[in-house]
């Protein structure tokens, strides 16, 4: 291809106006197929690299070429993707290129001529070209030899190769795919025991004899799969002090004992570490479990598969459900009523899903290994359900654990031979709970196991490990570090008897754990001290209590107080760069680090000794250097390290933003009880006992009310009012006093429950607690209207709304209207002020501040929208329509109802339902399920609102219609149902008027 001006001779007129309608089709016409013609320089190339997966095309060279021309640059521009940084990038071909080359070539042997002519090109570590060689040379690999990596190489090649005619002796797709991905499944458990096991015997053999008794596995079960003995075999929890190797051992028990292939029993792992699956959402576990089984049933993959992807979609209903909640429960004039109410609906519809979703996924695991067995083994072969990290949900009332023990229980209903196996803490009570669980609780190695972990970890002396274990005892993050630190003292005997002098001796078993700590950080102090860079050396220990490390942290926080003297950024810099070489750190983003957590999590709990005030003005300088930024990853930060500093919790909230959560997550473990009392009251989660103990009055009940809550929205009462009876007497604006008359009232106990709540209203107005009066008016209002004194609910109600006013607060003056608008709705003489009132409120209030509170602002709109015309159509342009299922369903069965009743709407409706689809919708033939599967597609299209505010425009005379848009608005808050729309008859406006955005003067 010449590049010389003479081959660029101006066009005539004729030809540029062909070239130019050409250009121009072809930029209207994009995805249209047209016919391209092919240089043979160009098919050269391409034939060149498509067994390639990257190249250098400067380096690229043709069959027969001596060196490199450089043409493939301009041959295959338009058909390359660029791979890697811009320093080291290559080219690959893009896949349909590819694919046309590949279909192209004459045979095997052109293609094995292919790659023989650029094995000088080939990485020298085994990629997908070595494979197609090896292939097509005839000596194709031992799969079940390849690791997971050369697995997928090894498919890639196979891809490759099939597409290429009359290329035989290639192993099944389908197969190989299979073996990729079961080895993906086991990857991360072989990670952990790269190192060789030690110890553990007694733990392994009580998790096989859990999930195979001994004597076979007919002695758990009857030859038709049902239990020997009636009722749940309990879950096995697996616990220990950190760095004792829980994880460890269950990964070494899954691989040895469930992925025997003399077993092959099926069984799935969960580690809620993975960021794809989420302890707060149990429907992620089900989605994995389901995955992993698709791996090992082939046959059933589909299924499993569909059932993961119903699970996702759950999930996405799930959050919205929650959303609902956490907004409801922000409000004080919503939280009593609405909130509560909305949270036990919300854990009962949550329970009852994942318990319909798990047993259909046992359902399918026993149709599946009863494809399997045979007359040797009838009987159905366990299922292990290991869960990995469990410690974040295990706290006294946990949501989580009670959903989780209605999993495991439907399960094992279905499946018998399941069996749960759990790392966490110690197993906590919970209502739930109908067994107590087993538990393994992890202690040290044995001598001859520490020794042996001591030597894997290069302690080649066996007198020298037998000296450092007897001085450390069994503890292995213990054992790691003291072979760490001997492999940096070297060879030499003085030094490792020195090492083994400096480490305390052994004592009685009370003090193992404070031991444990002061030799793990006399230990990473002997590391730190072989730091070779002095500066670098300074900085080390101290700067452990930072979060994150960059230069210019380094030049402003951390260098004066470690005695360097930092003049410039180049000098941070150079200090940062030794630093990132440490492998007691790791990226944490671009240009910063951070230490190791295991790490941090040690050095953090012991006493600095003579670095103490050195780390304390650390701290004190973060604080300044913070406190001088915006964001809110520096108001975290600054809040962290004033926490640290043990300053008083209250003035530390004053600089709280919402938002600060997220980046605080997990950090109570580097706090003071005190501080972690804070942290845990804002965040949530569990309480250890010591946090609990050491938090102030204010956080603890704040803690203890979150506890509460959550019992009473799992409708155990009896518990909530147990929690209760602590830490008295209580602050006057505490949480506790509503949440006390609210158990008192479900325990049956509503004359206590409304004195109570009498009580704790003077209480809050004399102590000036705006807020909690006005969650105690409407807890108030509701305990009065339960009792049929509507006269005294009414005046609750009214008195909270003027002291929501009082407060400046037009949402919670919203909420108490709402509430008031509601309590006369179904009485014979409503009271339409109300329904006005909203209405003028919804109208004034602007836009940005109803668009913070969407659920308050869809409650309100359900509740008036046949009294005030356009309050729908106002609300879905502000704030949308939920997102879950159950809207869509309540939409749905409106639209059904309204056509049957109206076939003449139907055309009209499902032209709505068309347009809001697009395109991409297949006819659904406007049976149910297509009106549900529409809705569902402009929900993830983003056209779920324009649907509904064009079917407000449907003249229905009916009224199902707009009585469905209302009661999708204000699903799961309690809102009128789409059952009884509300047209004249029923004291609504005439549906003549239709049912459409508002003019003007209505807005």
């Amino acid at each position: 291809m010449s590049t010389s001006p003479s081959d660029h001779r101006p066009l005539d007129p004729a030809a540029a106006r062909e070239l130019f309608v050409a250009r121009l089709r072809a930029e209207l016409h994009p995805g249209e197929e047209r016919p391209q013609e092919v240089s043979d320089a160009r098919r050269a190339y391409r034939e060149a690299v498509c067994l390639l997966s990257r190249f250098d095309p400067q380096q690229l060279r043709l069959p027969g070429e001596e060196a490199a021309t450089g043409g493939a640059v301009l041959e295959l521009v338009d058909d390359c993707t660029t791979l890697g940084m811009q320093d080291q990038a290559g080219w690959s071909l893009k896949s349909d290129v590819r694919d046309r080359t590949l279909r192209g070539l004459a045979g095997p042997a052109a293609a094995r001529h292919v790659l023989a002519c650029h094995l000088d090109q080939l990485p020298g570590e085994p990629g997908p070209e070595r494979f197609a060689l090896a292939y097509l040379s005839g000596h194709p690999p031992e799969t079940d030899r390849l690791t997971t990596d050369e697995l997928a190489d090894a498919l890639q090649a196979v891809l490759w190769l099939s597409r290429v005619p009359g290329t035989t002796g290639l192993p099944d797709l389908a197969e190989l795919q299979l073996t990729l991905e079961r080895a993906r499944l086991l990857d991360p458990l072989k990670r952990l025991v790269r190192s060789p096991f030690q110890g553990r015997t007694r733990e392994l053999a009580e998790l096989r004899d859990y999930v195979v008794p001994p004597g076979g596995t007919a002695a758990a079960a009857r030859p038709d799969g049902t239990p020997q003995h009636p009722g749940p075999v309990p879950p096995l929890v697996v616990h220990g002090p950190g760095g004792m190797g829980k994880t460890t051992l269950l990964a070494k028990f899954v691989l040895d004992t469930l992925h025997d292939p003399a077993s092959c029993l099926p069984f799935a792992y969960i580690d809620f570490e993975r960021p794809t699956l989420s302890i707060q959402e149990p429907l992620t576990l089900i989605a994995e479990v389901a995955r992993q089984l698709g791996i090992q049933f082939p046959a059933h993959r589909a299924e499993l598969d569909a059932l993961a992807h119903e699970c996702q979609e759950a999930t996405r209903s799930q959050r919205e459900g929650q959303e609902r909640v956490s907004q409801l429960q922000e409000l004080a004039t919503t939280r009593a009523v609405l909130g509560r109410r909305s949270s036990q609906q919300f854990q009962s519809l949550a329970a009852g899903r994942e318990t319909d979703l798990i047993r259909r996924l046992a359902e399918v695991l026993k149709r599946a290994v009863a494809e399997r067995k045979d007359r040797e083994h009838p009987e159905d072969p366990p299922f292990a359900l290991v869960i990995d990290s469990f410690e974040e949900a295990q706290y006294r009332g946990s949501p989580v654990v009670g959903r989780m023990v209605a999993i495991y229980l439907s399960f094992q209903s279905i499946y018998p031979r399941m069996r749960l196996i759990v790392s966490g803490r110690a197993p906590v009570e919970h209502p739930a709970k109908t067994v107590r669980s087993l538990d393994i609780e992890l202690g040290e190695l044995d001598p001859e196991a520490a020794v042996g972990l001591l030597t894997s970890c290069g302690v080649k002396d066996p007198e020298v490990a037998r000296a450092l274990a007897d001085r450390l005892g069994g503890h292995p993050l213990s054992l790691k570090l003291a072979a760490r630190a001997a492999t940096l003292a070297g060879a030499g005997a003085e030094r490792t008897c020195e090492l083994i002098r400096s480490l305390p001796e052994r004592r009685h078993q009370v003090f193992r754990r404070v031991d444990q700590l002061l030799v793990q950080g006399i230990l990473y102090d002997r590391v730190l001290s072989h730091i070779s860079d002095e500066g670098v050396r300074r900085l080390a220990h101290p700067g452990l209590v930072l979060r994150f490390i960059t230069p210019e942290i380094i030049k402003e926080v951390l260098a004066e107080p470690c005695g360097l003297r930092v003049a410039t950024t180049d000098e941070a810099r150079a200090l940062f760069a030794e630093l990132s070489r440490l492998d007691l750190v790791e990226p944490a983003r671009p240009d910063a680090v951070r230490y190791r957590s295991d790490v941090r999590a040690i050095m953090l709990r012991l006493p600095g000794g003579d670095r103490t005030a050195v780390m304390r003005e650390v701290e004190r300088r973060a604080v300044g250097h913070y406190a001088a930024r915006d964001g809110l990853e520096a108001r975290a930060e600054e809040i962290y390290h004033r926490l640290r500093l043990d300053e008083n919790p209250r003035s530390v909230e004053a600089r709280w933003l919402p938002g600060v959560e997220r980046f605080l997550v997990g950090a109570q473990q580097d706090m003071t009880p005190r501080a972690a009392g804070l942290l845990t009251a804002r965040l949530g989660g569990g309480t250890p006992d010591q946090v609990a103990a050491g938090a102030d009055q204010e956080d603890w009940e704040r803690i203890a009310a979150r506890e509460v809550e959550d019992l009473l929205a799992q409708g155990y009462a009896q518990a909530a009012f147990d929690r209760l009876g602590r830490r008295q007497p209580w602050t006057p604006c505490s949480p506790l006093h509503a949440l006390l008359a609210e158990a008192l009232n479900r325990l049956g106990r509503q004359d206590e429950a409304r004195r109570a709540t009498a009580d704790a209203i003077d209480t809050a107005e004399r102590a000036g607690c705006g807020e909690r009066r006005l969650e105690l008016l409407l807890l108030s209002a509701r305990l009065s209207e339960e009792a049929g004194d509507l006269a005294s609910a009414g005046r609750a109600l009214r008195i909270a709304e003027d002291v929501a006013v009082g407060l400046g607060q037009d949402l919670e003056a919203m909420g108490a209207l709402l509430a008031r608008a509601r309590l006369t709705a179904g009485a014979d003489g409503a009271d339409l002020e109300a329904d006005r009132e909203l209405a003028v409120r919804l109208r004034q209030l602007p836009d940005a501040v109803l668009a913070d509170r969407p659920v308050l602002v869809r409650a309100v709109a359900s509740q008036i929208y046949d009294r005030a015309p356009g309050a729908l159509d106002h609300a879905l342009e502000v704030v949308g329509l939920p997102a879950d299922d159950e809207t869509l369903d309540a939409l749905g069965a409106a639209m059904r109802r309204a056509t049957g009743r109206q076939p003449a709407l139907l055309g009209r409706v499902m032209g709505i339902l068309d347009e809001a689809a697009g395109p991409s919708r297949q006819p659904s033939g406007g049976a149910p399920t297509g009106i549900a599967g529409i809705l569902r597609l402009a929900r993830d299209r983003g056209t779920l609102d324009t649907l509904a505010r064009r079917l407000l425009a449907v003249p229905d005379k009916s009224g199902e219609i707009v009585a469905g848009v209302a009661a999708a608005m204000g699903v799961g808050t309690g809102a009128r149902t789409a059952g009884h729309p509300a047209g004249p008859e029923h004291g609504g406006r005439p549906q003549d008027e239709g049912s459409g955005p508002a003019g003007p003067e209505d807005r």
